[in-house]
């Protein structure tokens, strides 16, 4: 069960602050949720108590984890790239790693999406799951490893410089 004021991780949505535990009375049953803020837009949701490891909310990584899932980010001998995929099948399978909600499934569609784009400009689709990916990993990394999340996202775009050179030779 997380605690008022833990930092807490929701599918797709980001690191977010656990703000109060509310009862409510729906159908003539009484059911506790977990009232939570998101920190990168302020949004409010409400989820069951009973039901939240069940849609993914869990607690932020640790600092270990997040120091893990940093270096697997300049590991790129699991680069597959796109051979044999089309950009709709890679968008649909990085979407479903996006809503998992699992850092490292995020960490891989962040490098993925960088290391694909070194070899051919990436389709707006995969370009919104780029910042979509860079967003919740840096958010995470941030509050796991205790430092902002700007200087994270300098990192990780100095981890893949030599791809977003490339794209800047070529135009």
């Amino acid at each position: 069960m997380f605690e008022i004021n833990e930092l807490v991780v929701y599918p797709s949505q980001g690191v977010g602050r656990v703000e109060r535990i509310e009862r409510q009375e729906i159908s003539g049953a009484v059911a506790e949720f977990y009232i939570v803020r998101i920190l990168s837009n302020n949004v409010t949701l409400m989820v069951p108590v009973a039901n939240a490891t069940n849609v993914g909310l869990r607690p932020v990584c640790s600092l270990r984890t997040g120091q893990a899932i940093f270096e697997s980010l300049k590991d790129r001998s699991d680069f597959t790239g796109y051979t044999g995929q089309n950009w709709n099948r890679r968008y649909r399978e990085y979407s479903e790693k996006l809503k998992s909600g699992d850092l490292l499934d995020v960490a891989y569609v962040l490098k993925e999406l960088f290391l694909i784009g070194n070899d051919k400009e990436l389709s707006f689709g995969e370009r919104r799951l780029l910042e979509q990916a860079m967003g919740l990993v840096s958010m995470e990394l941030a509050y796991a490893l205790d430092r902002d999340q700007e200087v994270i996202k300098e990192d990780i775009n100095e981890m893949f410089a030599d791809v977003i050179h490339k794209d800047d030779e070529e135009e």
